[in-house]
């Protein structure tokens, strides 16, 4: 595929994102609004939690992206007995007379995705965080750096919890983004099975024969048009605003970080870009703000108690949050 870069537009950028849009469309259906947070936290440079029942088709989701992308792709299965070393490899002896060789782990790749990161123990975790956070894995005392496309895709059930490991606060605040894949719609559905009488088959589906929707030299470009999008300091303060309101509401037992200050600042940014406008405006925060922040904030038991949601309070704040005009 002939590549446009390096000097794309912000609107060259979104016409390749609303590509990749289509192109995972073909495979994914009715999860448009999953597509939209996992394309604003890989152009904002960080990792995506993804949270849904088996079944909603979170796996070929991130396939489909990375194949739209023309990234690499490797999936890990999170099991309570699966090792740092099986995520981030080992060194080998095949050879006495060359010693020791690296053998990496599925961790050196693009788009990889985790799956069912909470069966693992903390210190498999752990392995992820340091890869998710410097972007780069250390073994046996040397650093190897990984790629400039890399992220994460950590997909966990929300009804089971069995023999799971529950995510630190920690290790949730590096993820960008938490978004929650829904059962799809009945006319999504209906076309999922429509398509399958067609001859779609999810599970026989190769990542190979996935049609790239753009280069690979594109999909590290369009990243570049986050870092030219102007946030004005009224919007700025809106998003400050937004953060702080969460630690002054006392029916939250924790707010928002400061890091989920400067996450909101980045995915506005990039949500711009989706639009393809080169300035964020208070929507681009407000439309953000869920997915960046249900997974940084907890409830208090009352809430808890009532079966109230961290996506209701958040509506609520951000009613209340003035909105620069």
């Amino acid at each position: 595929m002939t590549s446009t870069s390096p000097s794309l537009t912000v609107e060259q950028g979104a016409a390749l994102l609303d590509r990749v849009r289509q192109s995972v469309a073909q495979y994914v259906v009715g999860q448009e609004a999953t597509v939209h947070d996992a394309l604003v936290a890989y152009l904002a440079r960080g990792h995506v939690l993804v949270e849904g029942v088996p079944g909603t088709a979170k796996t070929l989701l991130v396939r489909a992206l990375a194949a739209a992308l023309g990234l690499r792709f490797s999936r890990i299965q999170f099991t309570p007995d699966l090792m740092p070393s099986d995520i981030t490899g080992v060194n080998v002896l095949r050879d006495p007379a060359k010693g020791f060789e690296f053998q990496a782990g599925p961790i050196f790749t693009d788009l990889l995705l985790g799956d069912e990161i909470n069966r693992a123990p903390a210190k498999t975790q752990s392995a992820l965080l340091e890869a998710m956070a410097e972007r780069h894995v250390t073994v046996d005392g040397v650093s190897r750096a990984l790629g400039d496309a890399f992220t994460v895709f950590a997909t966990q059930n929300p009804v089971e919890h069995e023999g799971t490991y529950p995510l630190p606060e920690a290790q949730l605040d590096r993820f960008l983004v938490k978004t929650v894949m829904p059962y799809p719609s009945r006319e999504a559905e209906l076309e999922l099975l429509a398509r399958y009488d067609a001859g779609f088959d999810a599970e026989r589906l190769d990542t190979r024969q996935m049609t790239a929707a753009l280069s690979t030299d594109d999909a590290l470009a369009i990243r570049q048009l986050v870092e030219g999008v102007r946030v004005a300091p009224e919007v700025r303060v809106y998003i400050a605003d937004i953060t702080r309101s969460t630690r002054e509401e006392r029916m939250l037992s924790l707010g928002a970080s400061p890091r989920a200050t400067v996450a909101l600042f980045r995915a506005a940014r990039a949500a711009a870009v989706l639009d393809g406008r080169d300035f964020a405006t208070p929507d681009d925060v407000k439309g953000v703000t869920p997915a960046v922040l249900r997974h940084r904030i907890n409830l208090s038991p009352e809430l808890e108690v009532e079966g109230r949601s961290a996506d209701d309070v958040l509506t609520a704040l951000l009613a209340r949050v003035r909105v620069p005009e």
